[in-house]
């Protein structure tokens, strides 16, 4: 009979430590699954803001390479009025001699 009421203490202070133990388990998963909410939407976020720059960098490229036609067109009209101012000259030459 003397252990009785140590067993029963002792199976008092289990079943705290163990109901203890169990709201510890759920606030800790419970921060964990808020950790985890927060993770997933930052990533959303991160996710749309590069494809934001991707969308950018294809634009960017686009209108470089109108850039690029632009200059190479000028580039030809450039030359063709060269030759052209220099037939010019030719003939004021000619004319004038």
């Amino acid at each position: 009979m003397k252990y009785f009421p140590n067993k029963i203490l002792l199976t008092i202070v289990i079943s705290f430590y163990l109901t203890a133990c169990n709201n510890l388990s759920n606030e800790v998963e419970s921060k964990l699954n808020e950790l985890t909410n927060k993770t997933k939407s930052l990533d959303s976020l991160v996710n749309k803001e590069i494809d934001k720059v991707k969308k950018l960098d294809t634009l960017i490229n686009k209108e470089s390479d109108k850039v690029k036609k632009l200059d190479t067109l000028i580039n030809k009209s450039s030359s063709q009025l060269d030759s052209i101012s220099k037939k010019g000259i030719k003939i004021l030459e000619k004319i004038t001699n």
